[in-house]
């Protein structure tokens, strides 16, 4: 179940709330990403003090560990890791992506190995609903093919279709009333192939759309505008979810082109690094001009780091490679985060929007984007590299 009201625009940005069966959500949206039925180095009294108001899980690794039986005994996910809050999972279709060696894709579905274990499994359009559904989380996606930036257009027209006739075999699969089913727009970067996704899966009516197969390595440019592109031919009275993406400058660009929802593991995993974001971009923890910095990272911040920690002591955490701290970096990153979605909800609701977008892009210093890219490209090709080295050792 779940019903979404627009409650205010201002040019292509949006205000709405998206209601679900564990509570509502105020849009624009973050979800952090519990990949595994966790946020990495915070639990959920964390996340519920900064704010967050719903999570993202993601099957595929559920299924695999610690398998979907366990969940399910356990009262399903919400259950099973103490969250209250709306979950969002996603199918796994995006590992079919990045475990390109691992896995092989036909019209029945994805076959793949196990990164874990090495053994055989098949992932269909109605597993993974059938997946899902026993998760019970409040909104769930049908499996979809995902192609790099650098597909040929053969490539992402074969995966475009693939992807609609699997979305109709999710939504003939899918029966649980409780949770709202989400149709997923792929189509690369060629806007006409995008404009033909649109029509294709708006056409089987689904009550939420997301659009896939961006932040795949392609520029920032080109996102913008295919984003853009498509949320202008989505409908205006469901959401719209761009998938994997985080960083600041491309939430906000991203709201001003009719976004409602987002999800990314950016926000955590600079954290865990000791890279944390400020109003003008972001600090290194690990400088040494900040070991004897009497100063939270950000004087305006309400997060529970700010507000009881100086850098100094969060540098220090770092260089002594201390626990704390992943979980006080990760709770400053994901707050700036949540706080910046209430902003620009705010920003649209008081019709200024335009000028908020201006002040904050001017303020803010992006990272460097050929080394975003690059950085991009080695974590997918890490995540590859991770799971032949699992397979050799078990």
């Amino acid at each position: 179940m779940s019903a979404f009201t627009l409650c205010a625009e201002d040019g292509n940005a949006r205000a709405g709330n998206l209601l679900t069966s564990h509570g509502e959500v105020p849009t624009p949206a973050f979800m952090p990403v519990a990949t595994q039925g966790s946020v990495k180095a915070v639990d959920s009294k964390d996340l519920q003090g900064i704010g967050t108001k719903i999570i993202l899980g993601n099957a595929y690794h559920l299924y695999l560990r610690p398998g979907l039986g366990v969940i399910s005994g356990m009262g399903g996910l919400h259950s099973f890791m103490g969250w209250d809050g709306p979950i969002l999972t996603d199918s796994g279709g995006f590992q079919g992506f990045s475990l390109e060696r691992l896995r092989s894709i036909n019209e029945d579905g994805i076959r793949f190995k196990s990164h874990i274990d090495g053994s055989l499994h098949e992932l269909t359009p109605e597993s993974a609903i059938l997946h899902q559904e026993g998760l019970g989380a409040d909104i769930i996606m049908p499996l979809d093919v995902c192609v790099s930036a650098s597909g040929t257009r053969d490539e992402v027209e074969t995966a475009l279709a693939r992807t609609t006739r699997w979305a109709a075999r999710c939504l003939q699969a899918h029966v649980c009333e409780d949770q709202a089913l989400f149709g997923i727009v792929q189509g690369g970067l060629d806007l006409t192939l995008r404009k033909r996704a649109v029509l294709e899966i708006t056409t089987l009516g689904f009550p939420g759309y997301a659009i896939g197969g961006l932040s795949v390595g392609e520029s920032k440019a080109e996102m913008y505008e295919t984003t853009g592109f498509v949320a202008g031919l989505l409908p205006q009275e469901v959401p719209r979810y761009l998938m994997g993406v985080g960083s600041p400058e491309d939430l906000v660009e991203s709201v001003s082109r009719g976004i409602d929802m987002f999800d990314c593991v950016l926000p955590t995993r600079l954290a865990r690094n000791g890279q944390l974001f400020i109003p003008t971009g972001r600090i290194n923890l690990l400088s040494g001009s900040l070991k004897l910095a009497d100063r939270p990272v950000q004087s305006d911040c309400d997060c529970y780091t700010c507000e009881s920690f100086s850098s100094a002591y969060l540098h220090h955490l770092f260089k002594a490679k201390e626990l704390l701290a992943y979980r006080l970096a990760t709770i400053h990153n994901l707050r700036f985060v949540l706080r910046l979605m209430e902003e620009m909800r705010a920003a649209v609701a008081a019709s200024v929007f335009q000028s908020y977008k201006e002040d904050f892009l001017g303020r803010w210093k992006p990272a460097n984007e050929i080394v975003r890219r690059e950085q991009k490209k080695k974590w997918i090709e890490a995540q590859m590299n991770n799971n032949r080295s699992d397979n050799s050792t078990n």
